[in-house]
Formats: structure tokens, C-alpha cells, sequence
């Protein structure tokens, strides 16, 4: 691996770990390795989660989403719109209301009986199965043929040996 792809890998790892990335307001909360907790107190109007959990206990106005982690919803908490975990469980305690659907993708629903959703509940567990297939196997297509579209350009740029007489 060379300098340049170092470089851009210790950027792109740079980039990623930023504490406050992406938020778009100031009652938006996105976090990327770092979860993400909403106190009884506090109302924000959505939650997003890159490789990390969401814990609600307040209010959240609008949609949460997290990739490559959990999302607990504890007694008493509500979601305004969507619940949606890739790659990790979805835990509704006692008393929360979820107005919009909740969908997990690769993980495990922990539902209570009296945890109220107002749209569809769908699961499609499986665990890293479902992700490898949906994300790991076209990038490992994708690399086979970035790999030999640089192979064949290597080849052909390859200088000519002349024949010995």
C-alpha cells in the first residue's frame, strides 16, 4: 500500500471519528463511534448513528436511524417518526410510543407488550448474513473488476521486449 492510499485512509478514519459530524441543527443529533443518549429532559428532532447505539429516554420529533448499532427505547420514551436499525437490535420498553414504523435489518426486535407503534414493525433478522450479502458482496464484486480494469491497463501500458537474435 502506498503513501497516497495511506493518506486517504488516515483522512477518511479522520473524517469519520469527528464527534459532531454532519449535524445539520441544533437539536439534530449524528454521531459516528460515539452513542448517542437523549435524557427524560430533552427533545431533539432526529437522531442518527454511525457504528454506535442510540438510547432515547426523552422525546425525539422525528426519525432515528442507526447503522452498525443498537437503538433502545426505554420506559417512557417516544419517536415522533421512524425507528430504523441496520446491523443492530431494536429494544421498545414499557410505555414507549413510536408514531412511524420501526424496522430492524440484521438484528433482533425486543418489543413489550405495552410499547405502542403507530406505523408497520418490520424484522428481518439473520444477523451479519443479510449485511454481507446486501453490502460486503457487490463491494467485493466491485473491487474484483476495479482489480482487473487496473490489470489490464497495467498490462497494456507494459513496455514491449524486444526478441533476442
Amino acid at each position: 500500500m502506498g503513501f497516497r492510499s495511506f493518506r486517504f485512509i488516515a483522512c477518511f478514519f479522520v473524517l469519520m471519528l469527528s464527534t459532531a459530524a454532519f449535524a445539520a441543527g441544533p437539536h439534530e443529533r449524528t454521531q459516528v463511534g460515539h452513542s448517542i443518549t437523549i435524557r427524560a429532559d430533552e427533545e431533539v428532532s432526529e437522531a442518527t448513528c454511525f457504528g454506535c447505539s442510540i438510547h432515547v429516554r426523552g422525546h425525539v420529533a422525528g426519525d432515528i436511524t442507526s447503522f452498525g448499532g443498537s437503538i433502545v427505547i426505554e420506559e417512557n420514551g417516544e419517536v415522533g417518526g421512524d425507528a430504523t436499525s441496520f446491523g443492530g437490535d431494536v429494544r421498545l420498553d414499557k410505555g414507549v410510543k413510536v408514531s412511524g414504523d420501526v424496522v430492524v435489518f440484521g438484528g433482533r426486535l425486543r418489543r413489550d407488550p405495552a410499547a405502542s407503534v403507530g406505523g408497520d414493525v418490520t424484522s428481518m433478522g439473520g444477523g451479519p448474513a443479510w449485511l454481507f450479502l446486501i453490502f460486503g458482496l457487490p463491494l467485493l464484486v466491485l473491487g474484483a473488476i476495479i482489480a482487473l480494469i487496473v490489470w489490464l491497463v497495467r498490462r497494456l501500458l507494459r513496455p514491449a521486449i524486444p526478441a533476442a537474435a
